[in-house]
């Protein structure tokens, strides 16, 4: 049996609170200056007007957020974005946490807390988001599982279960996490950590709090499970993933303290009782990789790694000089992750497969905005009489958001589509027998309706006359 010290350092509040501060200010008062984003919108639309215990795509939770920091402040992204922001500061907290467990002083704290708050999970906090806030609950769960190797007060694994319901509620990754971590643990010890019964009193909560989503992807075919094809079809390939996942630790510092970082809790005596979550995380990495899931899913694993290297680097203390090139390489990061939040003057050459809307849209303007301007002048355009029987309908997920949450100053009331949770949402009413089509492939609505007018050069078409009845023609649109 491993010894484990008991000793814990003093909290280093100040530093600690300072750089989570400073992470926190910096989103806050850049969180308003950047336009909904695309899947922001996803999110608020579905929440707000489609509210379900599931969707095609995700579990309830990020969209029920977002619907309900849009009734506390109708229109305003700040208070939208706020979860987020709040998630992220918390996160750096946690993470210097993490580093207290493992035996790490005053510098230690305050060098895992500038490794996280320098990390892109603070630059995607600028967003609400499903990838935001999972990451921070990973965190919380390597946090309790670390104390409760330093401790073995079993409540923290209790407590570990319902963060993880949380976290089921926000995405299904997470039992990834735990199967990496309890193989790791039959291996490298210890193992009577399955043998808790508080560990399974835990898994039982997180279980039972998922029930109603596990019921809304059974009844409706478990569509959840289509993800991965989705995601392997969008991401392509193992080189740029392994780029971006290491990447996203952050640029020069991070990416050397996480690899530091995994490589000290494998070899390290003083982090032996750690080991297994290091090889679990490992493990998380390579599922990722090889069923080349997205590089984000990562971030959820870094806070460890970034504790380990802090904690590690300060005790052994390798070269006199470290603390010298350290913090000025700190100070570059927090400009590197300044500037590459979402803040600044941005093209509208956004590309969504073939189709760049930079070839339609004026640059120098958000193409969020643009597109539902073009979409919405082009509904008011219509005669009234051809407008009141028009639905407006998007090949893609994005544009129907954008239209829908965009669209009330021109009249449109909700935006129609096939693709993923949309088509969930159901199909357009019968009265509804002519479409505004926006999208890239003309032929979709094509067979359906006896007339077919060009109005915007490769993005907006009109149909008329449609030939079926909806419940008829909605099953063939259904996409992923």
């Amino acid at each position: 049996m491993v010894t484990v010290h008991t000793r814990q350092t003093t909290f280093a509040a100040g530093p600690v609170l300072a750089v989570a501060g400073l992470a926190g200010l910096a989103l806050l008062l850049t969180s308003g200056r950047y336009a909904g984003g695309f899947d922001e919108l996803y999110f608020l639309v579905a929440g707000r007007d489609h509210l379900s215990w599931g969707y095609f795509d995700q579990p309830p939770l990020i969209p029920a957020l977002a619907a309900a920091m849009d009734w506390l402040a109708p229109g305003s992204l700040v208070v939208l974005r706020l979860p987020m922001t709040l998630a992220a500061a918390a996160g750096v907290v946690v993470t210097a946490l993490i580093a207290r467990e493992l035996g790490g002083g005053r510098g230690a704290q305050a060098m895992a807390a500038a490794c996280y708050a320098t990390s892109s999970i603070v630059i995607v906090s600028h967003w609400i988001g499903t990838y935001v806030l999972d990451p921070f609950l990973w965190t919380v769960v390597g946090w309790l599982l670390v104390r409760w190797t330093r401790t073995r007060r079993d409540g923290l694994l209790v407590w570990a279960g319902v963060v993880t319901a949380v976290s089921l509620e926000t995405k299904f990754l997470i039992p990834a996490l735990w199967a990496a971590v309890l193989l790791a643990a039959l291996v490298f010890g210890p193992r009577e950590l399955l043998r808790r019964p508080k560990l399974w009193l835990g898994a039982a909560i997180a279980v039972a709090a998922t029930v109603p989503t596990l019921l809304w992807q059974a009844t409706h075919g478990w569509p959840y499970t289509h993800m991965s094809e989705v995601v392997a079809a969008e991401f392509p390939g193992y080189g740029a993933w392994v780029r971006d996942g290491l990447l996203g630790a952050g640029i020069g510092v991070g990416v050397l303290a996480l690899l530091y970082g995994v490589w000290r809790l494998l070899r390290s005596p003083d982090l032996r009782p750690y080991r297994y979550l290091g090889a679990g995380l490992v493990l998380v990495a390579l599922a990722v990789v090889l069923t080349q899931g997205r590089s984000y899913y990562l971030m959820g694993c870094y806070a460890i790694p970034f504790a380990a290297a802090a904690t590690e680097l300060t005790r052994r203390n390798l070269v006199r000089w470290w603390k010298a090139v350290a913090w000025p390489a700190f100070v570059l990061s927090a400009v590197v992750t300044l500037v590459a939040l979402p803040v600044w003057p941005a093209s509208a050459r956004t590309s969504f497969g073939p189709f760049s809307l930079g070839s339609t849209f004026a640059q120098g303007e958000l193409p969020q905005q643009e597109l539902a301007k073009v979409i919405g002048q082009t509904y008011a355009s219509l005669p009234p009489q051809v407008r009141a029987r028009t639905a407006v309908y998007a090949e893609i997920y994005p544009f129907a958001a954008v239209g829908e949450f965009y669209g009330a100053p021109y009249g449109i009331q909700r935006v129609y589509s096939g693709h993923r949770a949309y088509w969930y949402f159901g199909p357009p009413p019968e009265s509804a027998d002519a479409v505004l089509f926006a999208g890239f492939d003309p032929g979709l609505l094509r067979p359906y309706f006896a007339h077919e007018t060009q109005l915007v050069d490769g993005l907006l078409w009109e149909y008329d006359g449609r030939t079926k009845p909806w419940p008829e023609i909605w099953p063939a649109l259904k996409r992923q």
